[in-house]
């Protein structure tokens, strides 16, 4: 592990997984957890959160060079126990801006998600998804001043923990300068990525999701189906 993220969501994190990706780093991003839903990676996040176990850092991150977004955001120190020698990359955002956009994310889960939470990946997700809120939130409600307090005194203990020749702090404007003189690599001949991933696209991606896992469920529930007929079949003719 190579690199620390320590920014909230809806910061830039997706612009930097694709930055990262381009400088040669995989990064384990929120995606990544949803995604590797059948390794037991969203099982192992809300254990962690919730206090049933520890974490395995070591075994969690294994084929990742870099973490950003939530949940690891949240235990940056403990990745830094885990990992003394990474760097750390804080992504920031205007307050306000960071606001409105993490109250409509939080707006799709409370619909959408919520819908869909029979799905086991989605159930699963959403509990991830509530132990973040609440983490993010210090366990309080997730109103706008509380809520951007926190977020600025996160941002602010980042700062004041991570020693400032290991620490970055990135807004998705600065592009690839800062960046790459942190990490010692050329600059790419190409713009910096600014991912779109506002609401709808967050949308599109858990539809595709829903899907998906739909027709798995489908499918396992009819292969059930066919296994009990063949097994009736085999019984009475016996």
């Amino acid at each position: 592990m190579k690199i620390i993220g320590a920014g909230y969501s809806r910061t830039g994190t997706m612009s930097m997984k694709s930055a990262l990706a381009k400088l040669g780093y995989r990064s384990y991003h929120m995606e990544e957890a949803v995604m590797n839903f059948e390794k037991g990676d969203l099982d192992k996040w809300n254990a962690y959160m919730e206090g049933s176990c520890d974490m395995d850092w070591q075994k969690l991150l294994s084929d990742y060079d870099a973490t950003a977004d939530l949940p690891a955001a949240l235990y940056y120190r403990e990745q830094m126990a885990a990992f003394p020698d990474a760097k750390v990359i804080l992504t920031v955002r205007d307050p306000e801006a960071w606001w409105q956009s993490t109250s409509k994310l939080v707006n799709l889960h409370n619909t959408l998600v919520e819908r869909i939470k029979f799905l086991p990946r989605f159930g699963a997700f959403q509990r991830l998804f509530r132990n973040c809120e609440r983490a993010v939130a210090g366990g309080s409600s997730f109103d706008h001043d509380h809520v951007v307090a926190r977020f600025n005194a996160h941002n602010a203990e980042v700062k004041a923990t991570v020693p400032p020749e290991q620490l970055l702090v990135f807004e998705v404007k600065d592009g690839w300068e800062p960046l790459c003189k942190f990490l010692g690599a050329p600059v790419p001949n190409e713009p910096f990525p600014h991912e779109n991933t506002g609401i709808a696209t967050v949308e599109r991606m858990m539809k595709w999701l829903t899907i998906t896992d739909f027709i798995k469920l489908v499918w396992y529930w009819l292969l059930g189906l066919v296994v009990v007929f063949v097994v009736l079949i085999l019984l009475l003719n016996s």
